[in-house]
This record gives C-alpha cells, structure tokens and sequence, in this order.
C-alpha cells in the first residue's frame, strides 16, 4: 500500500455522538494537490489556511470532494482553482491518505488522493470564500506548517521529487 498513510488525525477534535447517528459509517472520496512554482530554483507550495470547529487556523493542502461526474485527477485541478486561485497541471500521483472522522454523528471513512502540480497561472487573491488565507511558502517551511501530519508525509514527498 505505498503512498497512502492511514493517520487518523485530520478529524481530531471532532466528536463521537451517542443517539441516533452512532454507528452509521461513509465513505468520501477526495482529490487535491501540492501546488508547487519555482522562485530562485527553490520550490514554493501554496497552502490554504482555514478556521476549525473549534475557530484554529491551520495550514493545509487544497482539497475537496470528488464529484460523481469527474475523476480524481479533474477534482484535484477544480479544488485547487476554487481553494486557492491558482491554474495548475498535474506532474504526477504523490499517494493517497486515509483517515477517519466523525461528523454529526456518522463516522467518516476518508480517502483523498493528491497531486504534484505545477502552477500554471491564477491569482492567489482569487481563492473562495471557504479558504480565510491562502500563500506561498517555500516547501521546506510547508512541511512544518502543515497542520497535519499526512498531509505533511505528502508534502515531503513532494519535496522528494522536486530535490
């Protein structure tokens, strides 16, 4: 099972409710990317920062769902235009992560697969309403900034690559 982490993490803070919802179980598909431009022949990424439940900042990678009519690849390139602003094309596969979470009541099984994707135009002052910021920052910081840590194992793979 190479590229993908099963960490557990990115739902923490969300809570198990007892009632009605406990024990219903989905399953989501995601896409997303490391959007990556070269500034003085070192990688930049763009991370998106976004409020928790709880109202916490954090840094993450552009994702979202993938839609019925679109695969994975598609949604990964539409999620990174609407999240951060920015056009990009996909380089290549980096993995995929999994983890769980509970929402309202109803455990969430998560799959999100990600991209390496070169920016290929775009606006970060563009992004959507749902992203509170979005900036460059040069991938060595990235990786420590990440909020979480599979998103964190992808960001070094990206950082792998692009050595």
């Amino acid at each position: 099972m190479s590229g993908t982490t099963n960490t557990g993490t990115e739902g923490r803070g969300a809570t198990r409710r007892r009632g009605s919802g406990a024990g219903r179980t989905r399953a989501e598909v995601s896409a997303g990317g490391v959007v990556y431009r070269r500034r003085r022949g070192s990688p930049e990424v763009a991370l998106a920062a976004r409020r928790t439940r709880r109202g916490h900042l954090v840094w993450g990678l552009p994702k979202g769902e993938v839609e019925a009519d679109e695969t994975p690849e598609e949604a990964a390139v539409r999620e990174v235009r609407e999240e951060t602003g920015l056009l990009a094309r996909i380089v290549e596969p980096l993995g995929d992560i999994r983890y769980v979470y509970v929402w309202g009541g109803v455990r969430v099984r998560k799959r999100v697969h990600f991209f390496l994707m070169r920016a290929t135009g775009g606006r970060l002052a563009d992004h959507d309403e749902e992203m509170e910021d979005v900036r460059w920052f040069p991938l060595d910081r990235a990786v420590r900034l990440a909020a979480y840590r599979g998103e964190r194992e992808v960001l070094s793979r990206a950082a792998e690559r692009l050595a």
